[in-house]
């Protein structure tokens, strides 16, 4: 029986002092297919292999301790540890690339206008014919309510909506017209 199957039976029949004892054994091994599992990633790899090992051990260390049969079983059990940590470092990358730096604001009503807008009317209606191309349907919910004078449970009779979905529209038209006649300001 090799010495890492020996520490790994320890840990079993539950000898804390067994566990570290098992990482100086290992550690090489766990070096080495770290490495071998980083040749393999893309260039811009910012993990090192040392920084893979350690969490790697870190999580073996955790509830499956107690599960390896062998030395096989435990390495097979690391591996399976840097894949997941390596495609959790992906996926947290991928997510900063797809905006994951910006964070979430709740829709503020208090900072649109209420009741009808105290802008030119050329200058609205410029920024309708935008949102139109952008979305037609919150378009013509702010033409029915504001020209038409139509109320939201009308519109959404009229659009075949659920009249949360028309408040919706309305609520979106309105802070998208908001900051688009903003920007015309500055």
């Amino acid at each position: 029986m090799s010495d890492v199957t020996r520490i790994l039976n320890a840990i079993k029949d539950g000898d804390a002092q067994a566990t570290d004892k098992l990482l100086p054994l290992v550690y090489e091994e766990l070096r080495r297919l770290a490495t071998h599992k980083l040749h393999s990633e893309p260039a811009g790899q910012t993990l090192q292999a040392t920084a893979l090992v350690h969490e790697a051990y870190l999580r073996l260390m955790g509830d499956e301790a107690s599960n390896w049969n062998s030395s096989g079983h435990l390495f097979a059990a690391a591996a399976e540890a840097m894949r997941r940590i390596l495609v959790e470092n992906a996926r947290r990358k991928k997510s900063q690339i797809r905006g994951g730096s910006y964070q979430r604001q709740n829709y503020d009503e208090s900072q649109v206008t209420r009741g009808h807008p105290q802008e030119d009317l050329v200058e609205l209606d410029e920024a309708l014919k935008k949102l139109a191309e952008h979305n037609p349907v919150a378009a013509e919910v702010v033409s029915l309510r504001y020209f038409g004078g139509l109320t939201l449970e009308k519109i959404a009779e009229i659009k075949g909506v659920t009249g949360r979905t028309a408040r919706r529209y309305w609520h979106y038209a309105r802070v998208w017209l908001y900051r688009e006649m903003s920007r015309q300001d500055s």
